[in-house]
C-alpha cells in the first residue's frame, strides 16, 4: 500500500484504497465458488433446504462428509487417482525432461525436424476418435495406462523446459565432457540438479491436469471399479448414485441433503490437490519465468 509522508505525518493516498478494495472484491469473486460448496458441504439439513446458505455454513454439522467417506467406492476411485497422478507425472516428466534435453542440444543432428513434428501435433491433433482408435489398438481401452500413456508429453511443458535447457551455460557441460563424464552422467549429475525449480513446476502442472481429468477416463474407463475420483464424482453430480437418497439420506438417526453430499464429495476430490501446492509454490513463478521469458 503507498504511504505518503506529508508533514512528517503517513497518510494513506485514495487510490491505494481503491486499489485494494477492488483487489479484496476480485479476491472473494474469485473464492466465492469453493467458499459455496464448503458452506454447502457443512451446513444442516433444513438450511440447505431452506435455501439460506451462501459462502458460510448454517448449522454446522459434518454428516454429508462422514457419508461420502464411508463409501467404499470413493476410497477406491480415490486410489484409482492417486496412482494414475503418479505413474503419470512421472512418466509425463521423465519423456519431457529427455525430449527437452535433447532437443536443446546444438550438435544434435536434425532438431529442427524433430522440433518441429513435436510442435505440428501443438496445433493439429489426431482426434477423439483416431486417438480412440490407436488406444483400442494398443490394447489400453479399460486400463489405467489409458489415462497417461497417450498424452505423456505436453508440448507446452516441452517448450518451456528445452527453453530452460537451453539458456543453462554450455561451459558446465563442456567441463563436464572433458573431464571423462558422458551425456547421461552430464544430464543425470549437473543438469537436472540445476533445474530442481521447472522440474517442480512441470511436476505440478502434469499432476494438477492428471487429477483433474476426468473426460478421458469417460472414454476409456468401462469397468466402475476403475473409475477415477473425478468420474465417481461425475456419477453422483449427475445423481447416478445417490438415487435412493430421494433428496435426503437418513442414516444413524441423521439426514442429508443430497446437495451437501454432491458438494462435500466437491471438495474431497479438491482439497487434495490444495494441500499439495503450497509445498511446490516457491518454485512456481521462478520455474515458469525462468523457462519461458529468460528464453
Amino acid at each position: 500500500m503507498t504511504v505518503k509522508i506529508i508533514n512528517g505525518v503517513k497518510k494513506i493516498t485514495a487510490g491505494s484504497v481503491i486499489l485494494y478494495a477492488i483487489l479484496i472484491v476480485l479476491v472473494f469473486v474469485c473464492l466465492y465458488p469453493f467458499l459455496n460448496v464448503l458452506a454447502y458441504s457443512l451446513s444442516g439439513y433444513n438450511s440447505v433446504l431452506s435455501g439460506k446458505v451462501t459462502f458460510y455454513p448454517i448449522d454446522f454439522n459434518l454428516d454429508a462428509y462422514k457419508e461420502i467417506l464411508g463409501k467404499k467406492q470413493i476410497w477406491f476411485s480415490m486410489r484409482t487417482t492417486v496412482l494414475v497422478t503418479l505413474m503419470g507425472t512421472a512418466l509425463s516428466l521423465a519423456l519431457t525432461i529427455l525430449a527437452a534435453y535433447a532437443l536443446s542440444r546444438k550438435k544434435l543432428p536434425g532438431k529442427k525436424l524433430f522440433s518441429g513434428l513435436i510442435l505440428f501435433t501443438m496445433y493439429f491433433s489426431g482426434g477423439m476418435i483416431p486417438t480412440f482408435m490407436v488406444v483400442k489398438g494398443l490394447n489400453l481401452y479399460d486400463t489405467l495406462g489409458a489415462l497417461f500413456i497417450p498424452q505423456a508429453i505436453n508440448v507446452f511443458n516441452f517448450i518451456v523446459m528445452r527453453t530452460f535447457f537451453r539458456e543453462l551455460p554450455e561451459s558446465l557441460e563442456e567441463a563436464a565432457l572433458i573431464d571423462g563424464a558422458s551425456e547421461v552422467q552430464v544430464l543425470f549429475r549437473i543438469i537436472l540438479p540445476l533445474s530442481l525449480a521447472i522440474i517442480a513446476t512441470m511436476g505440478l502442472f502434469y499432476a494438477v491436469g492428471y487429477w483433474n481429468s476426468y473426460f478421458d477416463a469417460l472414454l476409456y474407463i468401462q469397468n466402475p471399479d476403475k473409475y477415477t475420483l473425478q468420474l465417481r464424482l461425475r456419477s453422483l453430480l449427475f445423481g447416478e448414485e445417490l438415487n435412493n437418497a430421494g433428496g435426503g439420506l437418513e442414516g444413524g438417526g441423521t439426514r442429508v441433503m443430497t446437495q451437501s453430499l454432491k458438494m462435500a464429495t466437491v471438495a474431497v476430490s479438491t482439497i487434495p490437490i490444495l494441500i499439495v501446492y503450497p509445498w511446490l509454490q516457491k518454485y512456481f513463478v521462478k520455474g515458469v519465468m525462468l523457462g519461458s521469458v529468460k528464453g
